[in-house]
C-alpha cells in the first residue's frame, strides 16, 4: 500500500519522539555513512597503487567536491526546511511551488559551477596546492567527479533532502545508499579492469560519476511513481512560489551553503598549509580528513533527521514536542561522538593501513587521526545548533554561527598554531577552535530561546 502525505504526519505529530527521530535519522545516517564509505573507497583503491602522489591528487579534490555539495544545501536545506514548516501550516499548494523552484535552482547553479571548474581547472588545482606530480591526477579526477558528474550529484542530494522534508526518509536514504554501493562496486572495475595502469584515478572518477547518475535516475523515478500521493510534484518554471517563500529559501539556504563552503575552505587551508611540508604529510592528512568524517557524518545524519521534525512542530506551534526532539537528538549525537573517540584512539593505526601501506604515511596519519578525533563531540554540537536554527528558519543565526566558527575561530587558529607549533599545530587547530565555537553556540541558543520562547519556558 502506498504511503500518503497523511500517513507521514504521524512522524511529525504523534509518533513517540525517540521513535520519530530514529525513523527519520537512521536511513539518513546509513546513507551518510555509505556516501563517506564510497568517498573513502576511492582513496582506498587509489591507495592500493602505493602512489602517494595519486592519493594526494584525489585528496585535493575533496574540498571542491564538497563545495559542489554545498550547492545542494542552497536549494535542499533552504527548500526542505521551508517545506516542513509549510506542511506544519497546512499550505500544500505552496509546497509544490517551493519544491519545483528548488529543483530548477539546483540544476542551474550546478551547471554554472561545473562549467567554472572546467574553464579554470589549471589555476584552481595549483591554488589548492597541487605540484607537478599531483596536478595530472587531481585534474583527471575533478573532470569526471565535478565537471561531468556535477548536476546529477547536486540533484540527487537536493531530491533526497526534499523527500526527507515530507517524512520520506527511507526513500531518501535508500537512493543515496544505492548510489554509494554502486560506486563501491564499480571502482575496482573501472580502475583495475577497464583502464590501463597509471589511469586508476581516472577510473575512480568515472565510477563516481556513473553511480551518481544512477542515483539521480532513481530519485526521478521514485518521485514520478509517487506523483499521485505526494505534494512533491513538479510545476512549470513560471509557477513561482511567493516572494516571501523565495526569500526564506535563500535566507536559510545561503547560510547553509556558506557554512559548507567555509567548512571546505578549512580543508583547503589545511591542505595548503600541509603541502608546505611534504607530499607524505599531505597524503596522510588527506586520509585523516576522510576518516574523521565517519563519526561526523553520523552526527550530520542525526541533525538532518531531526530538522524536519523541528521545523514542522516549530511552525505548528507544538514547542513541547519540538524541544523533546531537540534534547533527544543532542544526547544521541553526543553518545555517538564519544564512542567514536574511543574507537579511533584504539584503532587509528589499522584504519590508516586500510587506505595505504606506505610506512611513513601510516605513522604520520595515525598520530594525526588520534589528535583530530578528539574534537568530534564539539564538532557535532557546532553542526547541531546550525541545523537547529535552519529548522526554525532563522538563517541569520545559522549564518552568524557558521561564519564565526570558520572565519573567527577555525581558520585563524590554523594559521596561528601552524606558525607557533608547525605541522602538528595544523592538526590540533580543530580541537582548540571548537572549544570557543561550542561556548558561542550555547550562548546564542540561550539568547534566542529567552527572546522567542519566553512564553513556553515551562516546556523547555
Amino acid at each position: 500500500m502506498k504511503q500518503t502525505l497523511q500517513d507521514n504526519t504521524e512522524i511529525f505529530e504523534r509518533m513517540p519522539v525517540r521513535r520519530a527521530v530514529h525513523t527519520m535519522a537512521l536511513p539518513t545516517i546509513i546513507s551518510q555513512l555509505i556516501v563517506l564509505i564510497y568517498n573513502m573507497a576511492d582513496t582506498f583503491y587509489i591507495g592500493r597503487t602505493n602512489n602517494p602522489y595519486m592519493v594526494a591528487g584525489a585528496s585535493l579534490i575533496l574540498p571542491i567536491f564538497n563545495i559542489s555539495l554545498s550547492i545542494s544545501g542552497l536549494a535542499g536545506i533552504g527548500g526542505g526546511a521551508l517545506i516542513s514548516r509549510l506542511l506544519g501550516e497546512k499550505r500544500q499548494d505552496e509546497v509544490r511551488k517551493v519544491y519545483s523552484f528548488c529543483i530548477y535552482l539546483g540544476i542551474a547553479v550546478a551547471a554554472l559551477f561545473s562549467a567554472a571548474v572546467l574553464i579554470f581547472m589549471k589555476p584552481l588545482m595549483y591554488q589548492l596546492g597541487a605540484g607537478e606530480d599531483t596536478y595530472r591526477y587531481a585534474s583527471s579526477y575533478a573532470f569526471f567527479v565535478i565537471v561531468c558528474g556535477g548536476i546529477p550529484t547536486v540533484l540527487s542530494n537536493i531530491l533526497s533532502t526534499l523527500l526527507r522534508s515530507v517524512g520520506e526518509s527511507k526513500k531518501a536514504g535508500f537512493g543515496i545508499t544505492m548510489g554509494g554501493l554502486i560506486n563501491i562496486a564499480l571502482d575496482p572495475l573501472f580502475m583495475f579492469v577497464f583502464l590501463p595502469d597509471g589511469k586508476e584515478i581516472m577510473g575512480a572518477g568515472a565510477a563516481t560519476c556513473l553511480s551518481n547518475c544512477i542515483a539521480c535516475a532513481y530519485f526521478i523515478l521514485v518521485l514520478f511513481r509517487m506523483r499521485k500521493t505526494t505534494v512533491l510534484r513538479l510545476c512549470p518554471p513560471a509557477a513561482l512560489p511567493t516572494k516571501k517563500s523565495i526569500g526564506e529559501i535563500f535566507f536559510v539556504g545561503i547560510p547553509s551553503s556558506i557554512a559548507t563552503l567555509l567548512f571546505d575552505l578549512d580543508y583547503v587551508v589545511i591542505d595548503r598549509l600541509m603541502s608546505g611540508y611534504t607530499d607524505i604529510a599531505l597524503a596522510a592528512v588527506g586520509i585523516v580528513l576522510k576518516a574523521e568524517r565517519l563519526p561526523l557524518n553520523v552526527g550530520i545524519g542525526i541533525c538532518q533527521g531531526m530538522m524536519p521534525i523541528i521545523a514542522y512542530n516549530y511552525s505548528a506551534g507544538n514547542h513541547r514536542r519540538m524541544n523533546e526532539t531537540r534534547r533527544y537528538a543532542m544526547k544521541l549525537g553526543l553518545a555517538c561522538a564519544l564512542g567514536s573517540v574511543l574507537l579511533y584512539e584504539i584503532f587509528a593505526g589499522p584504519i590508516m593501513r586500510i587506505f595505504i601501506q606506505d610506512a611513513q604515511t601510516v605513522a604520520l596519519g595515525t598520530t594525526f587521526l588520534r589528535i583530530r578525533v578528539l574534537a568530534t563531540p564539539r564538532m557535532f554540537l557546532s553542526f547541531f545548533h546550525v541545523y537547529l536554527f535552519n529548522g526554525f528558519g532563522k538563517g541569520a543565526y545559522a549564518l552568524f554561527l557558521g561564519v564565526t566558527r570558520w572565519l573567527g575561530f577555525n581558520i585563524p587558529m590554523l594559521f596561528a598554531l601552524n606558525g607557533l607549533v608547525g605541522m602538528y599545530g595544523i592538526v590540533w587547530s580543530q580541537f582548540a577552535a571548537d572549544i570557543l565555537t561550542v561556548i558561542l553556540s550555547f550562548a546564542v541558543y540561550r539568547h534566542y530561546n529567552r527572546k522567542t520562547f519566553l512564553n513556553y519556558s515551562s516546556q523547555t
